[in-house]
């Protein structure tokens, strides 16, 4: 995806206009449970990946920050037996993400802490909202402080432009990619899901997808889904097959060899057949025809200049899915902060304008 994103006002609910949103909500509905969270659960569950360590992750993470001497700032200035509360303040409006992340980096950091929330991922947080509160052992709140912040604050992100796109995309589904941050697919993949998206493929293990550059070694489109119908039928596998087209004459010619072979493809890419005009809008009827030709013999997915202005278009033209990269590869962190004292924070953040 090129270009520069432009993002609307996301509608809020009724009650994160109110006054109280912004002075922050009484915590007495929320569940209060010891950091660290079973998948069972949580609100929306992780994508399932056979070698991705969601703990080696946060451990990892918390490693790089602590380094061979742990926080020197913290063993100087704070009493090793000082207990405090902490609130999570959102400082603007989105999709909170990433609470089941943080609590297990809590739950790494020190078991004995316990966090509380009015909120869980993939609700709308307002500006100013003090959504939810650690206590424990000031020290421990501390040192989990900025890796538990990184974590929701990029997840947030993610499921907050997601949510955008999604409900733009209707009734297509949105889709992310493999353009991730190395190492964190999971938890990317993890923040769409959270944001009503749907998962692409996690890796290269899940899913064949034939695309351009394996097209071109193979000799052709119609070799390289040969090539791999034999493989599949050979290594006795079953898993949905994706072939790229970029050409009307590609479609066909997949059209062709589908139905003169028994064939495993289950999807075919549409890629850049949304085309951008010297005016700003963009034209579908490249689109369209694929669609049309294609006539619901297999899913479709669009993909190429997919943005907040185009996608509801390239929705409304019958393709299946529409994929983009821009979920996770230009993700915009969303702001959020963790205080101990948050009557100043709230202070300091209106004279900001950021709370």
């Amino acid at each position: 995806m090129s270009g520069i994103l432009s993002f609307p006002s996301i509608v809020l609910p009724d009650w994160c206009s109110t006054s109280s949103c912004r002075r922050g909500v009484r915590m007495a509905a929320a569940h209060t449970t010891h950091a660290g969270l079973s998948l069972e659960a949580m609100a929306i569950k992780p994508p399932s990946h056979p070698t991705y360590d969601l703990n080696g992750i946060v451990k990892l993470a918390l490693a790089e920050d602590a380094g061979n001497r742990g926080d020197v700032t913290c063993m100087a200035t704070i009493p090793v037996d000082m207990e405090v509360e902490a609130c999570f303040l959102a400082k603007e409006d989105g999709i909170i993400a990433g609470i089941a992340l943080a609590e297990m980096v809590f739950q790494e950091v020190d078991p004995s802490l316990k966090v509380e929330w009015s909120r869980e991922d993939g609700d709308y947080v307002c500006k100013g909202l003090q959504f939810g509160k650690v206590y424990g052992r000031a020290h421990s709140i501390v040192v989990a402080e900025r890796i538990a912040l990184n974590f929701m604050q990029r997840m947030s992100g993610i499921a907050t432009l997601t949510k955008a796109m999604a409900d733009a995309a209707y009734p297509a589904y949105i889709l992310e990619t493999r353009k991730t941050a190395p190492g964190l697919r999971l938890v990317d993949k993890w923040a769409v899901l959270i944001g009503g998206g749907r998962n692409h493929r996690l890796g290269l293990f899940d899913m064949v997808l034939i695309k351009d550059n394996h097209i071109s070694i193979a000799g052709g489109i119609s070799n390289a889904l040969r090539s791999v119908d034999q493989y599949l039928e050979r290594e006795n596998l079953q898993m949905e097959v994706e072939v790229e087209t970029r050409t009307l004459v590609e479609v066909k010619e997949v059209l062709q060899y589908s139905s003169q072979m028994k064939t495993s493809l289950t999807r075919i890419m549409l890629d850049n057949m949304v085309i951008p005009l010297p005016n700003g809008d963009v034209d579908m009827s490249m689109l369209k025809e694929a669609v049309e030709l294609i006539n619901g013999k297999f899913e479709t997915e669009a993909s190429g200049n997919v943005t907040l202005k185009t996608v509801h278009k390239i929705g409304q033209t019958g393709v299946t899915y529409i994929s983009s990269g821009a979920l996770t590869h230009s993700v915009t962190a969303l702001d959020i902060s963790l205080k101990i004292d948050t009557g100043l924070a709230l202070e300091v953040g209106r004279r900001t304008k950021r709370a």
